[in-house]
């Protein structure tokens, strides 16, 4: 009630955006995407006066679109609102997860957080061996001579693993140019720093990829004083999720999100 009294100066509110699981396009259980996050991320922004917004993150990567339309929202509003943004990683910002904290003025990890992953990644099977020893016969037909593009049913083509190639290395390169934009002359000068590899709390912070250690609530405080409120923003759950309606669903995704993050010992 008091900060809508007139002249009666309110404690200071930060608005915390909780951006946590794997970065995935659609209507997926979990799936941090852009789609899903616009409503709570404007409303972070818009809501009362926040003195500035925290994003928590801890997200393995996944869609490099998402990741950049997630990240490049933030900055729209961070710009239009004039506020200044942190992002703070519990477990990780890796690949796509470390994209969308770029978007943050400053970022702040814990001793024991694992960040970086610039680079880009691409996975998937070859079935043509297993589908010929059952006697299954692949038909496919098409008026394009790239449209059977890396078919997981047909042997791999050289020219398509070339042109996969291409397009990470144009990935990568948009990538990299976000993290040297937003990070600027705090990065520091070292070869392994956009080869994929990642790093843990201390040894990030020297690289430049992060600013400090420091958690959420304590550092916000410390920038904006003891009164400091917080106001958490984040994805809902629609009823028949709730209700558990897309087990299935859910349960491949959990398969897949624990893949990604296993691929940085958690």
């Amino acid at each position: 009630m008091r900060r809508w009294i007139p002249f009666l100066k309110s404690d200071p509110v930060v608005a915390v955006i909780r951006l946590s699981g794997m970065i995935a396009a659609g209507n997926r259980a979990g799936a941090l995407n852009d789609q899903g996050m616009a409503a709570q991320v404007e409303r972070a922004f818009s809501r009362g006066k926040p003195a500035a917004v925290a994003l928590v993150i801890n997200s393995p990567g996944g869609s490099p679109a998402q990741s950049s339309l997630i990240a490049a929202r933030i900055r729209r509003l961070a710009e239009e609102k004039d506020l200044k943004v942190y992002a703070f990683v519990e477990d990780l910002a890796a690949s796509g997860g470390y994209w969308i904290a770029t978007a943050a003025d400053e970022i702040w990890i814990d001793q024991a957080s694992v960040v970086g992953s610039i680079g880009v990644i691409s996975a998937s099977f070859g079935f043509q061996d297993l589908i010929a020893r059952y006697g299954v016969e692949r038909r496919l037909y098409t008026s394009g001579k790239s449209k059977s593009f890396l078919d997981p049913f047909l042997p791999e083509k050289d020219e398509d693993v070339a042109r996969l190639k291409d397009i990470q290395s144009q990935l990568h390169d948009s990538f990299i140019a976000q993290v040297r934009a937003r990070r600027g002359d705090r990065l520091a000068d070292d070869a392994e720093l956009f080869t994929g590899a990642f790093w843990i709390g201390q040894r990030a912070v020297d690289l430049g990829l992060a600013d400090g250690i420091g958690h959420v609530v304590p550092r916000m405080k410390e920038v904006f004083g003891d009164k400091t409120r917080f106001v958490a923003y984040g994805p809902r759950r629609s009823l028949f999720q709730r209700l558990g309606a897309r087990i299935a669903d859910d349960a491949l995704s959990v398969v897949e999100e624990r893949g990604h993050y296993a691929r940085f010992g958690l």
